[in-house]
């Protein structure tokens, strides 16, 4: 068989992160009862008039800077005329003629390569609604609660040629949102959604194969499944002597298969016109430099930051600066304890080990770092020891307990009364006398159980450095 390469090239939808619907002032909140965010503009009404929501040309211009796109002074918004029955204008507004960002591109990195993915366009559009099936009674409902979200549309060139290199680029797009507040990219929400457009081509060609799209794929591996899956259908089917038509496939997840759904549009299916309802949108250079200075901190200059001013090493920074969330949490800890590497400790250590238990991501961290900070000083400087650190860090991930007063209220301050601590010891001894013999006869790890013994009778609160030194003192 004749070797093939892969091309592939994605449409990725994301929802802004603003309070209100792109062209009306329904709520954007995710989860409502259905059809509770709607009002006549965003279900389609006649008569009723769109108004264009300032915040999202913010934040699509923010993204296209950090996109390193061109951002149009001059952009306008186009109808595209389908008929469908979340779609409840029969009409969507989007920007096809001219969109507000063009020609990026992001720096991905594999295993087998570094490479720059070019970024087409980026446009802004309103989302459809949602339709609910129920397969017990064959019916199927629609709720608006979603139509007129504000969306930006981010169009890649089809410079990717693997699931991988589709993954990362994935990746560092979502990164880079989340960084600017833009969305939360929350795949399992839908508000980050990628159509694969691909196709294959013999090894060295330079024409183009026929592609298909593959719509709305919202997880990773749902993405990588159906990569393999259509770029392996394709080949059998070349190989076999047919010849791969240009449609739209749904992917079943469940099944590992995908199935036509449609034969695919061109823009003239869509009949695309200039909407008549709303003005072109003028970014003057002032308010365009008014975004840019508001752009934060990219993870890539974070986490060179982090090497230098805390003293972190590579990896410590890396996995920090993987969720804004958590990098957040650790500066503001850091700040209030001055205590940078042991923040990072807990981070990576306990945080990460309870996010796993839990089930959750680190972009849903909800720890107080004032909190963190409180726990960080009682750990260091010997009011609480290990054992007990441990558990009152679990209090404050699972019920942001403040650790000062969980420690008093549950008497778990570290008992450093040497007398005490002395007078207990003694009596371990006498009550194990044949682990003193051991111990005496060279057995170390007699001293091990010794020292748990007494640590067991002062109920987890006693120093383990002054159990230790009081123990060999007296053995």
């Amino acid at each position: 068989m004749r070797a093939y390469e892969t091309v592939i090239g994605l449409e990725v939808h994301v929802e802004l992160a603003t309070k209100s619907k792109i062209f009306c002032g329904c709520s954007t909140a995710f989860g409502a009862k259905p059809n509770t965010h709607t009002c006549p503009v965003c279900t389609g009404m006649p008569g009723a008039l769109p108004v264009l929501n300032r915040q999202v040309v913010e934040y699509a211009a923010a993204v296209g800077i950090a996109a390193g796109c061109e951002i149009a002074s001059y952009s306008k918004f186009d109808r595209k005329n389908y008929f469908y029955p979340d779609n409840p204008q029969n009409y969507q507004i989007s920007q096809l003629y001219q969109p507000i960002c063009r020609n990026g591109g992001i720096e991905i990195e594999t295993e087998t390569c570094k490479k720059t993915i070019g970024i087409h366009e980026i446009h802004m559009e309103e989302d459809a609604g949602k339709l609910v099936h129920d397969e017990w009674e064959d019916i199927s409902y629609v709720d608006y609660n979603r139509s007129g979200v504000p969306l930006i549309e981010i169009v890649s060139e089809p410079d990717l040629r693997s699931a991988q290199e589709v993954i990362a680029y994935l990746e560092k797009l979502r990164m880079m949102i989340q960084y600017l507040g833009a969305s939360d990219c929350k795949l399992q929400e839908g508000s980050m959604r990628a159509d694969v457009n691909l196709s294959v081509r013999p090894a060295g060609s330079l024409a183009y194969g026929t592609r298909t799209e593959m719509k709305n794929l919202n997880s990773f591996k749902a993405i990588t499944r159906a990569i393999e899956h259509e770029k392996n259908r394709q080949i059998d089917m070349i190989e076999s002597g047919g010849t791969v038509i240009q449609e739209t496939r749904r992917w079943d997840d469940a099944k590992g298969e995908s199935y036509a759904m449609r034969s695919k549009e061109d823009a003239k299916d869509y009949r695309y016109f200039p909407e008549p309802d709303l003005v072109p949108v003028r970014i003057s250079d002032e308010w365009l430099a008014q975004i840019r200075a508001r752009q934060p901190e990219m993870r890539e200059a974070r986490m060179e930051r982090y090497q230098k001013q805390y003293g972190l090493p590579e990896y410590d920074a890396q996995i920090l600066t993987g969720s804004k969330r958590m990098a957040d949490i650790f500066e503001q800890a850091s700040e209030r304890c001055k205590k940078p590497k042991k923040v990072s400790n807990w981070l990576m250590g306990e945080t990460m080990r309870l996010l796993r238990e839990n089930g959750q991501e680190p972009d849903t961290l909800s720890i107080d770092p004032y909190k963190l900070a409180k726990l960080v000083d009682l750990a260091d400087s010997g009011a609480v020891n290990n054992t007990v650190a441990k558990e009152v860090f679990e209090e404050l991930f699972l019920h942001d307990t403040d650790p000062e007063q969980y420690v008093k209220d549950h008497g778990l301050k570290t008992v450093n009364d040497e007398g005490k601590l002395r007078s207990v010891i003694e009596q371990v001894l006498k009550d194990y006398p044949k682990s003193v013999e051991d111990y005496r006869n060279g057995k170390q790890k007699a001293a091990g159980f010794l020292v748990g013994q007494t640590m067991k009778a002062m109920k987890g609160k006693a120093n383990p450095g002054l159990v230790n030194q009081i123990l060999k003192e007296l053995l």
